[in-house]
């Protein structure tokens, strides 16, 4: 998925913020969106995936959730 052009733009100038109040360094344009490609392309993935194992337990508990609801409304026999 691409993010909007947007949010890419707001993220390099967090970068180039970034790297001068905590670092003291002016980062040019090229410089933060090499960054921000290397962030992406090597960090970004750890994240997605612990989304998704994270939305995968969500599902899962909902399902257990929903199984025992649907058990609940067993009616018992004779």
């Amino acid at each position: 998925m691409k993010e909007p052009a947007f949010m890419k733009d707001k993220i390099i100038d967090e970068i180039k913020v970034y790297f001068y109040e905590e670092r003291g360094e002016e980062l040019g344009d090229l410089a933060a969106e090499n960054m921000y490609a290397w962030l992406t392309e090597q960090i970004a993935p750890y994240y997605y995936n612990q989304g998704v194992h994270d939305a995968r337990q969500i599902v899962e508990q909902k399902i257990v959730n929903l199984d025992e609801d649907i058990s609940s409304l067993e009616r018992p026999l004779r």
